[in-house]
């Protein structure tokens, strides 16, 4: 019997989470099997229970590390201030971001079965979000953050949602003119002097 060490277990679970949050965000969360999930992670089923207690549990911690990911990479990685804001909504509401859902923001690709979750999927996924939304907020008003957190919120859905409807159009035409129009309108709830 093959006895590994303990950064080989944790390299391998992560190996599924960063897999399994891929495959989510393409396929969705119920369109991915534990079978297909370990597959990606180059895996036996068998394996999955020695990392996680059931595919709940994998959701939980893909749908975690998803947003501590786009917290990481892009929130913490803007410039500060509205200059910050600017860059992060440009990105959101980019051609790239609608063509690539799964090196994207787990938003705008899972909020819909998020929201049908049960309460630990959800609760994972509310403080994920938040530290996302207090990044954004941060800039909105740093004297006094807890007062954007909605605002951040707001922003945060109008971006999703413009993302979603983009990737659900056929006509690329009418696609790329809803992500200038949703860029558009982010850009001046943020500042009307934003505004392309």
């Amino acid at each position: 019997m093959v006895r590994y060490t303990k950064e080989h277990k944790q390299e391998t679970r992560q190996r599924i989470i960063t897999t399994a949050g891929r495959r989510f965000k393409r396929d969705g969360i119920d369109g991915s099997g534990v079978a297909t999930l370990m597959k990606d992670a180059g895996l036996t089923n068998g394996a999955f229970y020695a990392h996680f207690a059931s595919k709940d549990d994998l959701v939980d911690t893909a749908i975690t590390e998803q947003l501590h990911t786009l917290h990481t990479n892009i929130v913490e990685q803007a410039a500060p201030g509205l200059a910050g804001l600017e860059q992060i909504v440009r990105w959101y509401l980019s051609p790239d971001h609608r063509d690539n859902p799964v090196d994207g923001c787990p938003n705008a690709a899972l909020l819909d079965e998020i929201a049908r979750s049960g309460d630990t999927t959800r609760q994972a996924y509310t403080d994920g979000v938040l530290r996302v939304i207090d990044g954004l907020a941060a800039r909105m008003t740093p004297e006094d953050p807890i007062s954007a957190r909605v605002k951040a919120l707001s922003l945060l859905g109008l971006m999703a949602g413009t993302l979603q409807l983009s990737r659900a159009l056929t006509d690329r035409k009418l696609s790329d003119d809803l992500l200038a129009q949703g860029l558009s309108n982010a850009l001046a709830l943020l500042d009307p002097k934003l505004r392309p």
